[in-house]
């Protein structure tokens, strides 16, 4: 039954065809959001988790610079065998921006058996599988461009458009990997011929290493994200970081773009979570330098260190 539903999904994502079209923002916060990429991260936590993002908050000032603004809910429900969640996406760049308003649904399969001694260590290995549904309302104000004798140019695109995804989680212990299509229809259901959507494909993994077993203060996060986009280069981002008994955290990594990303993230009071972002592009980069702040909060015992 487990092996059919694997198939089955697998199929459903990477057997889509691909367009070429707007490029999607590079998501700098999914190490520590990944509901915003996969839907299948719905409900994974014992607790409910609320984040709130913005991703180059102070390009608003440059014109045509890249700034994406996000919040996202999930929870777990049915004694956490599944997951339910909602959340926007608003993306700004040069004349395109878009909106997206979604709600995520997960469901979970434990892949080995929760009866244990006491006294053993268990660790728990599980896939989730993900589908979101939702609006996407998409604007380009091309006629700013001035551009003269091209008829692609020549009107404003202004549309609204159903979206929908999916996403597969698979976690074991301390690693974790997943693959996810946010937005599988693009622009099907347009009827405008100069609107072109891609669907693009995220790809992640990640491990948490503890430095000593005996004394676990510091643990070392090394992750990467693949981003693959018909019509753009193949993005791959890979980032390490440090923390210290959840009480702070510090990261830095590479995007294939020639460009650099830090981190600084600071745990307050056990449910609270402020990370601030900066990367810096190379100097032939017409995005240049982008900084961006991640608060997030989860209830229950939130992010306390154990």
């Amino acid at each position: 039954m487990i092996k059919n539903i694997l198939t089955l999904f697998f199929i459903v994502i990477i057997g889509l065809h691909h367009s070429d079209g707007q490029q999607t923002p590079s998501f700098t916060e999914y190490n520590y959001n990944p509901f915003v990429i996969n839907s299948a991260y719905a409900g994974v936590l014992t607790q409910s988790e609320a984040s709130l993002s913005n991703i180059g908050f102070g390009n608003q000032q440059f014109s045509g610079m890249p700034r994406t603004l996000a919040f996202t809910f999930n929870t777990p429900i049915s004694r956490n065998k599944m997951g339910i969640g909602f959340g926007f996406i608003n993306d700004e760049i040069g004349v395109t921006s878009s909106t997206q308003f979604f709600g995520a649904y997960s469901y979970k399969i434990i892949l080995n058996d929760n009866v244990h001694p006491y006294w053993k260590v268990y660790d728990k290995t599980f896939i989730s599988f993900g589908l979101n549904a939702g609006l996407l309302l998409y604007n380009q104000d091309l006629q700013s461009l001035a551009i003269q004798d091209d008829g692609n140019f020549s009107e404003n695109v202004s549309t609204t458009l159903p979206s929908m995804g999916a996403g597969v989680l698979f976690g074991h212990a301390n690693f974790f990997a997943g693959i996810s299509i946010p937005n599988l229809l693009a622009d099907t259901f347009s009827n405008q011929d100069n609107l072109k959507l891609s669907r693009p494909v995220y790809a992640y993994s990640g491990y948490h290493f503890i430095v000593n077993k005996y004394q676990p203060s510091f643990i070392l996060k090394p992750s990467f994200l693949i981003k693959y986009e018909n019509g753009a280069p193949l993005q791959i981002d890979s980032n390490l970081s440090l923390s210290y008994k959840n009480v702070f955290e510090i990261g830095a990594g590479y995007r294939t773009s020639s460009t650099l990303n830090a981190f600084l993230g600071l745990y307050i009071l056990n449910n609270f979570r402020a990370v601030y972002s900066y990367s810096q592009g190379s100097a032939d980069s017409p995005l240049g330098n982008t900084h961006g702040i991640i608060l997030s909060y989860r209830t229950g015992n939130g992010f306390a260190f154990r």
